[in-house]
């Protein structure tokens, strides 16, 4: 049981510190078009997030695929970038609630770049053959899995307090946060070193 612990924790801590923000800012940008009462639409795409994770990690571990880490640490923020763009564009449109298709297929895009970005430490992690890190690549998922559900949490959290309390309304929430996300994303991806040669 200790070492599920350990590896749980591995899972639940990656989003959990300061250099996570930008997985917190996706995961922002992701839930602020939705309310408490979206709960299984939510699930389904934090889900396809964990998924895209555990089957990039498991790729990686069995060294079928490898993406360079300053790929990765470009890729991601256009990612985001797309999300906060697509919030923008749709906010106070019906038409968002209706289906998610397009930001599922994003959300697992990112779920599979977030994963072989999460490899190397990963796998500098957990010693051993591929198959010895099966077990803990599902425990650190679970532990993942866990703290996506808590960064969400809070996120409707307090969007529910800013709606309600700030009398903000829906469509502006979403245009602020979509709007701040954006302008995190925008210069990251400038500045990024896939630019240098």
């Amino acid at each position: 049981m200790s070492d599920f612990w350990i590896y749980f924790t591995i899972g639940l801590k990656h989003l959990w510190n300061i250099h996570a923000y930008i997985d917190i800012l996706f995961l922002l940008a992701l839930t602020v078009p939705y309310e408490f009462k979206s709960w299984k639409r939510i699930l389904i795409l934090v889900s396809l997030f964990t998924a895209g994770h555990t089957l990039a990690l498991m790729l990686s571990v069995f060294n079928v695929i490898t993406v360079k880490e300053n790929i990765v640490a470009f890729i991601i923020p256009i990612l985001i970038l797309i999300v906060a763009l697509f919030n923008i564009i749709s906010a106070g449109k019906s038409g968002k609630k209706d289906s998610i298709t397009f930001i599922a297929i994003l959300t697992s895009f990112f779920g599979i770049i977030h994963g072989l970005g999460f490899s190397n430490y990963f796998n500098s992690a957990v010693k051993g053959m591929p198959t010895d890190k099966l077990l803990p690549l599902f425990e650190t998922a679970l532990g993942f899995l866990v703290s996506q559900i808590a960064v969400v949490a809070l996120a409707l959290l307090l969007a529910y307090i800013v709606q309600t309390l700030l009398k903000f309304s829906k469509r502006d929430w979403i245009l602020i946060v979509s709007s701040a996300v954006a302008g995190v994303m925008i210069p990251m991806i400038l500045q990024s070193g896939i630019w240098q040669k």
